[in-house]
Order: C-alpha cells, then structure tokens, then sequence
C-alpha cells in the first residue's frame, strides 16, 4: 500500500543525498533505513513482535530496571499520559518492555504498535525515537515527518537513553504522542522531562549497583549524573558514564584502585603527609560521636586521655 507519496519521494531523494547524511541525523538514519536495512518508506509495516517467551525472557533480563525505573514512568504517565502520550520503556535492543498510556488512547498506540512486545529499532520500524535513539546513542527528538516510515508520520517521539553502572546503554525512555497540534517548542521541553526522568532512574541503576558505597557528585561535570561510587578506603569503585567522561576515567583505571580525593582535584598541601590526614579525619569523627567529650572519645579509641589530649594539640584540632 502506497500512502503519502510526497513523504516517501523526499525519504528517497534526502537519503540518496551524501551531503545530507553527512550532516543531517535525521538524513542520515534515512540513509540507513534505505541502504543497510533496505526498509520503503511507502509500504505499511508494523514493528517486529517478540513471540510470549523471548518477550517474557527480556522482561526478567530487565527486572533491575524495571523495578527502577517504575516511580519515574508513573511520574511522566502523571504529567503528561492523559494528554495523549505514551509513555515507553524499551532495552538496548528496542523492545518495548513496558509502557503507560491511558485506555481512551490504547486503541491508537496498539495499531501503530507501540505496546509491548514490539521492537522499535531502525531495522524495524524505521527512523523513529526509541530505534534512532539508540542507533546514534544520544537523545532524539523525531517529529511527525521526520520518521522514515511514510504511515508514522503522525506520530512525534522524544527519547532519551538509560545507562547502566559501567556506561553502557542499557534502555530508552520515551514519550510519543500523535496529537497534530504538537510543536517543537513543546517537544523540547517534553524532551527535557524524559532526560532528567532517565537520568534518576540511571542514578538509581548506579545505586543499585554500589549498595555499600558513598556516592560522590563530580563538581567539574556539572551534572547530577556524573556521579563516583567510592569505598570506605577512598578508592573509587565505581563511575556513571557522565563521570567517566568528566574525568577520563574507564573500567580498567577504576579496577587498579583510584583514589577519589586524586580525581577530585582534593588536594591538601604541604602542612600534612597522607597519614597524618587520615589521623585527622579519624579523631575528628570519633570527637563528634562522643559530641565533644575527650574521656569518651580516649575510650572509643582506646588510648589514653592524656595520649588522645597530645594529638589534639599535635593535629590542631582545638
């Protein structure tokens, strides 16, 4: 079935266009739709559907996330889901895991497929949010005529990826509508929602992850999802990919053990060797537990008060 002729004929002549795949993202997943997929913008297909078992396989594979990520897919369906928006979880591989949408627009989202069970990557449906967003690995906003398929035209998608405690993509969040009257400035700030959204669920991925350690924000990345798990030791045992990128740090940097005062720029000076810190830090904890009592704290420490009262004066803590 051919629709839309105007649509398809430009998918063809911009994806054949170099210089537009070169500089457009939107030409250049055409491009990839068209050439590695070989997908026609005119011929009316839905997205690829998982049989019970894969489907039910993914879901357990995903139940950290989708544990995690409930609160923030409630939060969205709260604020924009009656509006008509769908709200959609799918994993690295496009397969939409869960979803949110009210019943008076079920029936719309299930015909143009957007329900679980159905894959949403390039290969399936085209350029679209969830499949571009991941083939490109950033956030994406896709609205109505810029989806390669000529029968989504009617549908806007903002996408925003989720990544796991090591960096890796791991999912998409997305919220897709197919109101005609959205605009791009709205969009933008749709798209927004859906980034900070999947930044807390990455955080709370990232926690998850590190349930002993204290977790540190990386003041030079000014992002909350720059964020360093470090030990009791000051080591650094873990970091979101926003942290990583901040500071230049990868999986092997952070195995050979990092402190976090390094990374961070801490620096003390020259008055006090490492040691004589850590002897600092541990009297001073140790003082505020006893709530300023010498005798309790000598106690807590055991050693005694006359020794504890000659560190005090040593390491300057009165």
């Amino acid at each position: 079935m051919r629709q839309d002729l105007s649509h398809s004929e430009r998918v063809y002549q911009t994806a054949h266009n170099t210089t537009a795949a070169a500089t457009s993202p939107v030409a250049a997943s055409w491009s990839r739709c068209l050439n590695l997929y070989r997908l026609q913008p005119e011929v009316t297909r839905k997205p690829t559907r998982l049989d019970d078992q894969a489907y039910r396989e993914a879901r357990e594979r995903m139940d950290v996330l989708l544990r995690s990520s409930a609160e923030e897919m409630d939060r969205l369906y709260q604020i924009v889901g009656r509006s008509g928006c769908c709200i959609v979880l799918a994993d690295a591989e496009a397969l939409v895991i869960d979803r949110r949408s009210w019943i008076g627009d079920d029936e719309a989202f299930r015909a143009l497929g957007l329900w679980q069970q159905t894959v949403w990557s390039e290969a399936s449906a085209g350029t679209n949010g969830i499949g571009t967003g991941l083939a490109d690995e950033r956030p994406v906003i896709i609205h109505q005529d810029q989806h390669f398929m000529s029968a989504n035209i009617g549908l806007s998608c903002v996408t925003a990826l989720i990544r796991d405690h090591l960096g890796r993509v791991t999912a998409a969040l997305d919220v897709s509508t197919c109101r005609k009257d959205v605009t791009e400035l709205t969009l933008a700030i749709l798209s927004q929602a859906v980034r900070d959204a999947a930044t807390r669920v990455e955080s709370n991925l990232f926690r998850q992850a590190f349930p002993g350690a204290r977790l540190v924000m990386v003041p030079q990345a000014q992002s909350n999802a720059a964020l360093l798990a470090v030990d009791a030791d000051d080591l650094i045992v873990g970091a979101t990919r926003a942290a990583r990128l901040a500071l230049k740090l990868d999986d092997q940097v952070i195995a050979a053990g990092l402190p976090a005062s390094d990374v961070l720029l801490e620096t003390k000076g020259e008055r006090t060797a490492d040691l004589e810190e850590a002897e600092r830090a541990a009297l001073r904890r140790t003082l505020s537990r006893a709530q300023g009592n010498v005798t309790l704290a000598a106690q807590l420490l055991g050693i005694s008060r006359a020794t504890l009262h000659r560190k005090i004066k040593r390491l300057q803590l009165q």
